[in-house]
């Protein structure tokens, strides 16, 4: 078993990138996308998650996240993951304008379950500021390198929002 991405320390700083499984493009359209920011933002006020970065892409979500004391960013990220995997299922399987839903409800059926996302959370301790600022612009700059925006501040679903001096779709806390 590697021991190489684990949460070692429970008040440490975290990148974390959660996946979709098999990279299925979900995230194309906005009412699942808000069931992200809806669960992010219940983590918020109710399960002690801290964000500090986040962007939701068509077929992952990434953060810079930590959890408060007492609680374990772990059993967070489980939870939002579980929660997260059936809401949106369920929205998939009953939205009459989804063209792809057969196809994609296929795609997360594993031994009669539904699995929505991969495995893991990659969690990658973020121990130093130039690291920390690497994974912000990283995730900040993802929206552009794909081309869905020219600035990143432009793309709704991202922490680069408030980081422009706007008020974006989560309450988040500022790095440095």
């Amino acid at each position: 078993m590697s021991t190489k991405y684990k949460f070692r320390n429970p008040q440490g700083l975290y990148f974390v990138t959660l996946t979709v499984k098999h990279w299925i493009d979900v995230f194309t359209r906005r009412e699942y996308k808000d069931i992200i920011v809806e669960n992010l933002d219940f983590c918020v006020q109710n399960k002690g998650l801290e964000i500090f970065a986040w962007c939701v892409m068509t077929n992952h979500l990434h953060l810079i996240v930590r959890a408060k004391e007492g609680v374990l960013l772990q059993d967070i990220l489980r939870d939002f993951k579980k929660y997260t995997s059936k809401a949106i299922i369920n929205a998939i399987y009953e939205n009459p304008q989804e063209s792809r839903k057969e196809w994609m409800l296929r795609g997360f059926k594993t031994n009669d379950e539904n699995v929505f996302w991969q495995d893991g959370n990659h969690p990658i301790e973020l121990l130093t500021s130039e690291v920390t600022k690497e994974k912000l612009d990283y995730i900040h700059a993802n929206p552009i390198k794909s081309g869905f925006v020219s600035h990143e501040q432009d793309f709704l679903y991202s922490s680069a929002v408030d980081y422009a001096g706007e008020k974006g779709l989560l309450k988040i806390n500022f790095i440095g």
